[in-house]
């Protein structure tokens, strides 16, 4: 029997080499090869792809090329229609990525249950036919689709076999990783598998203009499990996100080629599947009869949403002489730059005490404009002193404790207006361009962060 041969894949490019290499020479990644068996030495009966080209194509002229109408179709959820641009696009690729148990196949399950009038081909190679049964009578008890299928299969020929019987309008795919192809002898969630299996159904949707949608591992780092060329073949690439320990989920969009980066999905996990939360500001802030000291509302930007967030802060003297520094949801080390600054501009004294953040509802959130926020709600629990429910935050600030301007401040202004408060505070260089005519909300300008609590404590 002939000897196995084995190559080295890059895991973030896909580049291969004959030998382990600590550097990739292709994207400079260090310590990114494994090894995998591209033939195991045995007479494996290889079949050919499924997938024949038909259609031979020519260059053509760019002003002799007419422009086509996108056609889509609704997902049955608006905020999942919103992420991917209006809707899924005939023959187009996503990906949706998430950590174990977050709730993509949920996701995509009960979006399959609900799409009217479409064949749907639901391929599992993680669960049985009976557990899919089972989970689908729990999102819709006594649901009956009749062109709803469901084949537990991993070998990406005999599901092309199958497609050609089922003839569907959607396919899902649960997950890439799962799948193998016999043009490849390596196992099933090896680079080179992932890769082949990926541009397999790219083909495929492309011909066919039916639309796929994979569903993707994640690596402990967070990242897509599999080589980086996969978020390249795709034309969507969506990322579930959300903490296990509440309910919410956010679906964002990192790569979009018929719409916008710029969109997310919010939903909330209950015991019958996902509900879409149409007001986010809502759940983020919380109801209470009266107010405390260390809680400010921010106004921050989800894409080209705005939505309301609120900031709890706690500042207390330090027990075990070394200070303490916590965040969750938001980066511990902008948290340190912004308690460096109060202490510079300021004057507190924060060097000696333990500073904890928390941003409500267990979201992660990157805005800048969120710094104005938690600057004011460190200051309320240092002095003791509550802020206005009625009154929220947005700006950035800088080094050297100015106030700088944010990003669609109209958009967060609107918002404010909308929800019934009555300050809120902002960099005086956003001020430019305002129409003040018919807002509720008081706009309070700042310039410097010293300014923030003579307006909140000192009046």
């Amino acid at each position: 029997m002939a000897k196995a041969r084995t190559l080295f894949f890059c895991k973030n490019c896909g580049y291969q080499s004959s030998q382990w290499l600590g550097k990739c020479p292709s994207c400079n990644e260090w310590n990114s090869f494994v090894e995998e068996v591209i033939d195991r030495g045995e007479p494996a009966v290889k079949g050919k792809s499924s997938i024949v080209k038909t259609v031979q194509n020519f260059p053509h002229r760019l002003n002799e090329i007419e422009l086509t109408q996108i056609l889509r179709f609704s997902t049955g959820f608006s905020e999942f229609d919103n992420v991917l641009g209006g809707g899924i696009v005939a023959g187009s690729i996503v990906l949706l990525g998430g950590e174990p148990g977050i709730g993509k196949s949920t996701l995509l399950l009960q979006m399959a249950l609900q799409i009217p009038n479409k064949r749907i081909l639901y391929i599992s190679g993680e669960e049985s036919e009976s557990q899919l049964k089972m989970r689908a009578e729990r999102l819709y008890p006594g649901c009956q689709p009749e062109d709803f299928f469901i084949l537990t299969e991993t070998s990406t020929q005999d599901i092309f076999e199958q497609i050609k019987v089922v003839q569907p309008d959607l396919l899902i795919i649960d997950s890439i990783q799962t799948l193998q192809s016999g043009l490849i002898d390596s196992g099933a969630g090896s680079i080179s598998q992932i890769r082949e299996c990926a541009a397999e159904f790219q083909h495929f949707a492309k011909s066919s203009g039916i639309p796929v949608f994979l569903i993707g591992h994640i690596t402990k780092d967070g990242a897509l499990a599999g080589p980086k060329i996969l978020e390249h073949i795709v034309d969507t690439v969506l990322q579930f996100e959300g903490d296990q320990h509440y309910g919410y989920r956010i679906v964002r969009c990192i790569k979009n080629r018929f719409g916008s980066t710029s969109e997310l999905g919010i939903f909330e996990m209950q015991s019958a599947g996902l509900r879409e939360v149409l007001d986010p500001s809502g759940i983020l802030v919380s109801d209470r009869d009266e107010d405390f000291s260390g809680s400010a509302i921010s106004v921050i930007m989800e894409g080209t949403r705005a939505m309301m967030i609120e900031i709890q802060a706690l500042v207390s003297s330090a027990v075990y002489g070394t200070p303490q520094r916590a965040a969750t949801g938001y980066d511990i080390r902008r948290l340190n730059m912004l308690l460096a600054v109060l202490e510079k501009r300021c004057h507190f004294k924060l060097g000696a005490k333990d500073v904890f953040v928390n941003l409500a509802g267990g979201i992660n959130v990157d805005d800048p404009a969120i710094n104005l926020s938690i600057v004011a709600a460190i200051l309320s629990s240092a002095a003791d002193i509550p802020i206005d429910a009625k009154t929220c935050f947005a700006g950035e600030m800088g080094l050297n404790g100015e106030i700088r301007p944010v990003v669609r401040i109209d958009q967060r202004i609107a918002e404010a207006d909308k929800l019934g408060f009555t300050r809120m505070f902002l960099s005086k260089y956003n001020l430019r361009g305002i129409h003040r005519e018919g807002l509720k909300v008081k706009l309070i300008p700042i310039a410097k962060v010293e300014e923030i609590y003579r307006h909140l404590f000192e009046n």
